[in-house]
């Protein structure tokens, strides 16, 4: 897994991974901590887009609190 940047300190995201059609999230908190996107679940748009945000260690958080994408599984 890649560790998130968090350029402004402030997500609960703490890592990712990037699949050629899904995204795994790592949280830093909660019972389940790990998240699986996929294009089936969330969508291609919406992964791809969290894909970017991954990278750029800014806003995930945000996407998927303020979007609720799909997850394919967690735990």
């Amino acid at each position: 897994m890649n560790t998130y940047a968090d350029i402004d300190r402030d997500s609960n995201v703490e890592a990712y991974q990037i699949e050629p059609e899904a995204i795994v999230v790592k949280f830093k908190s909660g019972q389940c901590r790990y998240y699986e996107y996929t294009y089936s679940s969330a969508g291609s748009s919406s992964v791809e887009h969290m894909k970017m945000l991954a990278k750029g260690g800014d806003g995930l958080n945000s996407f998927i609190s303020l979007n609720h994408p799909s997850y394919y599984r967690k735990w």
